[in-house]
């Protein structure tokens, strides 16, 4: 086994960005092959027609898969939404479109970390609006495929099966 060989299951066995002396020491190696390695297996993957490269980012070396599978990793693997990012979604796919503001005061603040990560997910569109100083945030395209929404039955196909299930509230007179 070469000392790149080694370096890529670590890589690969890790999952995550690892430094020079990170490998070393996982390696039982020195610095030196660690990084002659590296770079073996940089060549490699870029001469090969591989969906992996290996990287280097701010935290160390990296072995991933290559931007241009970005969409099919979004396709394929679920998305992990806490229960307040999914509420928080519900309550915008329910108002859509919804401002801001409004979700806030329906949410309360922490729906602002919710929305950032809805729309680095790809789930929420967010605009600022001309007519107020909120934000209009929507669902997307991703948000109706990933769910299926249209697959999911429509339990009133007739507005006036709607209207029969609708229930009137009258207020209740105090003292009685």
């Amino acid at each position: 086994m070469t000392a790149a060989t080694k370096i890529e299951a670590i890589l690969y066995l890790k999952g995550q960005p690892l430094s020079i002396g990170e490998i070393a020491e996982c390696a039982a190696c020195d610095r030196t092959t660690v990084e002659e390695g590296i770079i073996e297996l940089i060549d490699e993957y870029a001469r090969r027609d591989s969906a992996l490269e290996v990287v280097q980012t701010s935290k160390g070396y990296s072995l991933q898969l290559r931007s241009d599978f970005q969409e099919l990793v979004q396709t394929l693997i679920p998305v992990e939404l806490g229960v307040g990012a999914l509420r928080t979604l519900a309550a915008i796919a329910l108002n859509n479109p919804i401002r801001q503001s409004e979700l806030i005061n329906v949410r309360g603040s922490g729906a602002y970390q919710h929305v950032q990560e809805l729309v680095e997910q790809g789930f929420v569109r967010k605009r600022r609006t001309s007519e107020s100083r909120s934000f209009s945030l929507q669902v997307t395209p991703k948000f109706h495929q990933y769910f299926q929404i249209d697959k999911l039955p429509q339990p009133f196909a007739n507005n006036s099966e709607q209207k029969q299930l609708e229930l009137q509230l009258e207020p209740v007179a105090e003292g009685v």
